[in-house]
């Protein structure tokens, strides 16, 4: 049995020896305090390892006390409790650097799933500490690579949130990485021997997508000839990734609202809760003010989702990683196809140099790939790249034939649509190359010749790959 340090930090007599009572049961040595002041003298005399303290007290109430222990350089984990319609105030505390929350009333078995975790948390940080300083000092983390300041300000960030509970949200163009940053907040978190389950919204059909990520239970539907467990249930006890959240349905958005506020999801077609501990992460490649602004993402889900922030930057803004990516992916392409390409030219990594990489790390992964297989070497050259390469970066020059030409007057909209209709056209109709050097997904592509009509007609009959 755990032999954690738990102090109950609650003002109600009842409330208080009831958590402590419980807490006992459960093998852990627990204290009490009647409020924040008097939960400040016990971390001082008594060192507790998990503190689970009400919001609101005399004295000095939940989110003062998690203030001043963050001040005090105090590293113990921290349960907030609050009232059911606190949520947003049990949001201030993980941005703060709480551990986890739970609301009134508490359901024990959550509490102890949270000190449990916590516990686990607390015994793998010298081990985790270990491994991220040996990541670090490699320039790289876990699966991102990057020496540039850029890359080791996100590899802090992602030191910084991956311990805890809280919510992240992801955001980045297309191809710059964001599942990676979200599959390495996983993996270097308690849960990393758990789940870890992406689900792409803007890949799923509209009709589906509650079925999904809920579950349904046999005849909810029409076509429902069985009970599906949805991606919250697999990922039950790790990490829910929730990719281009912004192209989820909104009336989508609220039941996932719900479910992450009461930790209990009810499948379609079904008339039980079933409570859920999963940590959800999600990413989108919009700007997430602007989707809000627009109607797209709930201003309560952004809100919730948005506990901590991390932006994957486009790959031409941090260029001088390219050298170290280039190495690493070469070694995995390499060990896929079955080939000992070790290297590329110098006159190849010149022009990698030169290059805006609109795809980001995924268009660099996919050049890298194309050149391993038709490389008949193990150098890389000019001519292993695709035909062409370099040459559709964008350039501002009147004479340049690629130019997208715009004149006073033009609104925002129609400049958007000949942009989209003209790199389509450099792409040969290739809608998913489209998308990504566009930066959205490639169903909002989809959606946008469909709002074109008739003049992007042709364009839409193009290939998607």
């Amino acid at each position: 049995m755990s032999q954690e340090k738990v102090l109950i930090v609650e003002d109600e007599e009842n409330e208080r020896t009831g958590l402590a009572e419980l807490v006992s049961a459960w093998g852990y040595r627990a204290e009490t305090a009647r409020d924040g002041a008097e939960g400040l003298e016990k971390v001082t005399n008594w060192s507790p390892s998990i503190v689970v303290t009400d919001l609101k007290m005399p004295r000095m109430g939940g989110l003062e006390l998690l203030e001043r222990l963050a001040s005090d350089g105090q590293t113990m984990a921290v349960v907030v409790v609050t009232a059911q319609g606190s949520i947003d105030s049990a949001v201030q505390a993980m941005r703060m650097g709480a551990y986890d929350y739970i609301t009134k009333p508490i359901d024990t078995d959550r509490l102890r799933t949270i000190l449990q975790n916590a516990s686990t948390l607390l015994g793998t940080r010298v081990e985790l500490e270990v491994t991220r300083r040996k990541l670090r000092d490699a320039g790289s983390l876990g699966t991102l690579v990057g020496p540039s300041k850029k890359m080791q300000e996100i590899f802090h960030l992602i030191e910084m949130v991956a311990p805890s509970t809280a919510s992240v949200l992801i955001t980045g163009a297309s191809g710059t990485g964001k599942e990676l940053v979200a599959r390495t907040v996983h993996d270097l978190s308690p849960r990393r021997n758990k789940p870890f389950v992406p689900i792409n919204c803007a890949a799923i059909p509209e009709t589906l997508i509650e079925s999904e990520i809920f579950g349904h239970e046999k005849g909810a539907f029409t076509g429902a000839l069985e009970r599906r467990t949805g991606c919250f249930e697999l990922a039950e006890g790790g990490t829910l990734l929730l990719d281009e959240i912004g192209e989820m349905p909104v009336a989508t958005q609220a039941k996932l609202l719900r479910v992450l506020e009461d930790r209990k999801l009810r499948r379609l077609g079904s008339k039980v809760e079933t409570t859920v501990d999963v940590r959800v992460l999600a990413a989108t490649n919009k700007v997430p003010e602007e989707a809000v602004a627009r109607g797209e993402l709930r201003n309560d889900l952004y809100y919730r989702l948005n506990v901590f922030n991390i932006h994957m930057p486009p790959l031409r803004e941090h260029k001088e990683d390219v050298p170290e990516l280039v190495e690493r992916l070469l070694g995995e392409m390499s060990e896929k196809h079955g080939r000992k390409v070790a290297v590329v030219s110098e006159a190849v990594l010149n022009l990698f140099h030169n290059y805006s990489w609109p795809g980001n790390v995924r268009e660099l992964r996919n050049t890298l790939e194309r050149a391993v297989i038709v490389c008949d070497g193990a150098v890389i050259e000019t001519r292993h790249l695709p035909p062409g390469f370099g040459q559709t970066t964008v350039r501002t020059s009147p004479e340049d034939p690629d130019a997208v030409r715009l004149g006073v007057g033009t609104t925002v909209e129609e400049a958007e649509r000949l942009l989209i209709l003209k790199t389509l056209a450099a792409t040969s109709n290739n809608k998913t190359r489209a998308a990504e050097i566009l930066g959205i997904s490639l169903k909002t592509l989809h959606n946008k010749l469909k709002e074109y009509g008739s003049v992007a007609a042709d364009a839409a009959a193009g290939k998607d790959e």
